[in-house]
């Protein structure tokens, strides 16, 4: 029996013109998908795709050209003023860079409890941050006295402030070594059951969305070409392009034949 859609986006599209002004690219062309409640779906392409575009805008951090966005059954896109704040508590995102995503003038104490300066609510910072793997003696110090893991771990704290339902991973461990990003991944796992968390996690690697991902989907040029479940895309892809992206991965292509 399928579970619960907790997030449901019908037919979004978003278009911006090129730098030259010569062309109008489709960052996302005409996409539709559900999340349903507790799972993690990986979207996979690579750079320019329009993996990352498509996350921001569930968030509306980009606003769509066209289409529709419903989380737990409320229009996102409809919502403003106090709708949307409530929505905002719901939906958190992790960024990409562990350096560029936190305020260097600010202390971690700071970085953390920023969005309940926001929102309002009780600073939870401590605990976020034990949660984490971090100590509270981190409270007092600023990122730059922190390793590109550490930091990360930082802004997953940030990110579980508000106890959101869900989160926009947005290539959380492609700026880390190796092993640091194995270490965030198995953290975003173990989250996932602890805060009961919704993931829409977004990567070019193969690899790891196959150890976190419950369905993946593949995008290319902003067009959403295949969806399913993690085995069946690793294992039978049916899109050209999935095909390409296993035989970029070695370890992955042996595992399809």
């Amino acid at each position: 029996m399928s579970r619960r859609a907790l997030l449901e986006l019908q037919n979004l599209s978003t278009h911006y013109v090129s730098a030259k002004g010569t062309r109008v690219v489709r960052a996302v062309e005409d996409v539709s998908l559900r999340v349903e409640a507790g799972e993690t779906l990986g979207i996979v392409g690579e750079s320019g795709s329009g993996k990352s575009t498509l996350g921001r805008m569930l968030l509306r951090l980009v606003e769509p050209d066209s289409g529709s966005i419903r989380f737990d059954g409320q229009d996102v896109l409809a919502a403003s003023g106090s709708e949307l704040r409530r929505l905002r508590r719901d939906m958190q995102i992790i960024f990409q860079d562990p350096y560029g995503s936190l305020d260097s003038r600010m202390t971690v104490g700071q970085i953390v409890s920023e969005p309940m300066a926001i929102h309002g609510g009780e600073s939870r910072a401590g605990e976020m941050l034990r949660a984490v793997g971090l100590d509270e003696s981190a409270l007092g110090r600023y990122p730059h006295e922190f390793s590109g893991g550490q930091r990360q771990r930082i802004g997953i704290a940030r990110a579980l402030m508000l106890r959101p339902r869900f989160i926009v991973a947005d290539e959380p461990v492609s700026a880390l070594d190796v092993s640091v990003g194995a270490q965030i991944v198995n953290l975003l796992r173990q989250l996932q059951k602890e805060f009961q968390l919704t993931y829409l996690f977004i990567s070019h690697s193969l690899p790891v969305v196959r150890y976190l991902a419950t369905r993946i989907a593949v995008m290319k040029q902003g067009v959403l070409v295949e969806l399913g479940a993690t085995e069946q895309i690793i294992t039978a892809p049916r899109h050209e392009y999935t095909r390409t992206l296993l035989a970029a991965t070695p370890e992955l292509e042996t595992a399809a034949s």
